[in-house]
């Protein structure tokens, strides 16, 4: 779909058919993944849908999504042959899924990866929970809760990618997977990415010295006391996110952690996000940032403390 070429059931559905047939064919020897498009390799799931699907009361439909999407983002993780995703521009939500489980990820100059599902009242899903998890110190809590987009440099710091080549030699890499059927090329194209600025890592000190904190009401109160220019630009990400969202966030980063694979990060992130149209913020921030576009969501909850600990417990387990 042309919205930054949105991820819909029918897409999903027709990978998983594919990548199973190609399993099978003896004649393929490697799965390479590129999108249309200048702006965005796939900016997310197609949620505009599912919103309208969910205040038609279609659940079943919703879930069967999500299970069916979950399935083919393991299906590519386990995948036994090369997987080469090639992600330009934005890769975000739904994107991730389909790319950054593969076992060749090749970013460029444009990449801009990230995992925003907390601002719609979701929580980062497609096995991001598990990527996140093994991100270096509590990075993963950090990008999880506040959605920040990272580039090049730091999406391969943080394991979300292996490669970085620069996109004008995309085509010339592409016709060398395909003439040779291997994936000895892509070393040779690789170069160190261009050097971030404002990486992330800059600030893996105050990342890790926060985000490892126990609680998110905690986390919040530290950063009010920290008060710099960063701590602000986190507490302003979060105010604008689901309370539920994050704090839920936190705590299956923390699970996936224990147990990190991808089956296990699925079935959790699922259990979330089934619930999410009636018992989440789901609805109510697809509404806020894309159907009325007024960026003022009424989340269920104000602030972390009117959330119980039997609600976190609900939906996650």
């Amino acid at each position: 779909t042309k919205a930054l070429n949105a991820l819909t059931y029918e897409m999903c559905q027709e990978m998983e058919n594919s990548l199973n047939q190609w399993e099978e064919n003896s004649k393929i020897t490697q799965v390479m993944i590129e999108a249309e498009g200048e702006k965005a390799f796939c900016a997310g799931g197609d949620v505009a849908k599912l919103y309208h699907k969910g205040i038609e009361k279609k659940l079943e439909y919703i879930q069967n999504f999500w299970k069916d999407e979950y399935r083919l983002n393991a299906l590519i993780a386990n995948y036994s042959k090369p997987y080469i995703a090639f992600m330009h521009g934005y890769t975000m939500g739904g994107g991730v899924g389909v790319s950054c489980h593969g076992s060749h990820r090749i970013v460029g100059e444009s990449t801009k990866i990230a995992m925003p599902e907390c601002a719609i009242g979701l929580i980062p899903d497609v096995g991001g929970t598990l990527l996140l998890s093994k991100a270096p110190g509590n990075i993963g809590e950090f990008l999880g809760t506040t959605g920040i987009r990272i580039e090049a440099e730091d999406t391969i710091k943080t394991g979300f990618s292996d490669y970085f080549v620069h996109e004008k030699r995309w085509p010339e890499l592409k016709k060398q997977l395909i003439e040779s059927g291997n994936t000895n090329s892509i070393k040779d194209f690789h170069s160190p990415p261009p050097k971030l600025e404002n990486s992330i890592f800059n600030k893996l000190d105050l990342i890790n010295k926060f985000f490892s904190i126990e609680t998110a009401d905690e986390i919040k109160l530290s950063l009010t006391n920290e008060n710099s220019e960063w701590s602000n630009n986190i507490l302003d990400a979060w105010k604008k996110n689901s309370p539920l969202s994050i704090l839920c966030t936190i705590a299956l980063i923390r699970n996936v952690r224990k147990m990190p694979s991808i089956e296990f990060a699925l079935e959790k992130e699922y259990l979330f996000t089934s619930q999410s149209i009636e018992h989440g913020d789901f609805l109510e921030g697809v509404r806020a940032a894309l159907i009325d576009k007024d960026h003022k969501p009424k989340w269920k909850h104000k602030d972390f403390k009117e959330i119980k600990e039997t609600e976190i417990k609900k939906m996650l387990n």
